[in-house]
């Protein structure tokens, strides 16, 4: 038996011996196991949680294909700051640290409290006439993600995005690292009608033709880009090697996990061990992508939002799930009888949650 399979039996035996009837807690108790496995002990605990939001410009927008124009990015993110946007006012609710970093925001921004420049460009290029980042751009972009994560206190990131025509980029690097039709991996975005839809979809064909023979994960990263993307995958990296857990909101997000994954020496499911994915994104691909991945997130809301709301939204769960492991009494020590001999069902009460593998 691995140190692994050992924690695991007795991090499952706390669990099935609380207060409660075996199971009770559902998906939480899966949660709290698999937490406790990824830090690697029976009473695992989370602190100062970060919500980074990483924003960028896309080349690509010029083809139209975002309902929005590029110029709401930069207000985007200063409404953010202002604590005026949805994920300020979630980050608020759940006293979560909100930090916001300009990734390659085509305006310049304003010094300000929470707001961070990791700028490696005034946004991609249009990745329909070349490749969206050059591979040292691209370079630039995952250790600036990675350098960020260093310098956060706590145990826990958030991930959160912004920028106008990245859930195309998304959309794209779903289609090349997972080799699913591009139709089961573009969507409406910020809401777009059939017509426009339609005309995403094209625009979208013409730049995975155009970079028809780039497959190697890094180099297709560079050629569709984002640099948001590429900023939160070396967060993702770096995160997965201190141990710190990922909490992943949509569909922008599991692209950058995805691109991590990928990156990693050991793999999707090595990466996918420390990351909770936090709902099912309304977004056309997002649900095929999971599975692709083999997990399962905690939440369907029908979000579609991106910015880190849906991550936000499933914090308070991922600290109930351990808080519930380390806090509730054991039927010993609270002096309450277990069930009576062979009145049980047997029925187990499972393993991870499908967070990860």
């Amino acid at each position: 038996m691995t140190t692994a399979d050992a924690l695991a039996r007795r991090v499952q035996h706390r669990l099935d011996h609380l207060t409660k009837p075996r199971g009770a807690l559902g998906r939480l108790e899966g949660l709290a196991l698999q937490v406790a496995l990824w830090q690697g002990t029976e009473r695992p605990a989370l602190h100062e949680p970060q919500l980074v939001v990483f924003a960028a410009d896309h080349g690509l927008a010029a083809q139209g294909v975002s309902a929005y124009p590029s110029s709401v990015t930069a207000q985007m993110v200063t409404n953010m700051l202002a604590g005026g946007a949805a994920v300020s006012v979630l980050a608020r609710q759940h006293g979560l640290a909100l930090t916001v970093v300009d990734c390659g925001v085509a305006a310049a921004l304003p010094p300000q409290p929470g707001f961070v420049v990791a700028k490696v460009r005034a946004g991609t290029a249009d990745s329909s006439l070349g490749p969206a980042m050059t591979a040292a751009e691209c370079d630039a972009a995952l250790a600036h993600g990675e350098a960020l994560v260093r310098g956060l206190p706590g145990n826990v990131l958030l991930l959160g995005e912004m920028g106008i025509g990245n859930s195309s980029a998304a959309a794209l690097l779903m289609a090349r690292l997972t080799g699913l039709p591009l139709a089961a991996c573009v969507g409406r975005g910020t809401g777009l009608a059939d017509a426009a839809l339609a005309h995403k979809q094209r625009v979208l064909a013409r730049v995975l033709e155009r970079h028809a023979t780039v497959r190697e994960p890094r180099a297709a990263l560079a050629a569709l880009g984002g640099l948001e993307i590429a900023t939160m995958a070396g967060a993702v990296l770096q995160a997965w090697r201190e141990r710190r857990l990922v909490v992943v909101d949509g569909f922008i997000t599991t692209a950058a996990v995805a691109v991590a994954a990928a990156l990693a020496d050991g793999g999707a499911a090595a990466v996918s061990r420390g990351c909770v994915f936090a709902h099912a994104s309304a977004e056309n691909g997002h649900g095929r992508w999971l599975a692709q991945l083999g997990v399962r997130p905690l939440l369907d809301l029908g979000l579609r939002l991106g910015e880190g709301s849906g991550a936000a939204l499933a914090w308070p769960l991922v600290l109930a799930a351990v808080r519930l492991l380390d806090e509730m009494a054991s039927f010993d020590e609270a002096g309450v009888d277990t069930a009576v001999d062979g009145a049980l069902d047997g029925t187990p009460n499972g393993t991870p949650d499908g967070q990860g593998p």
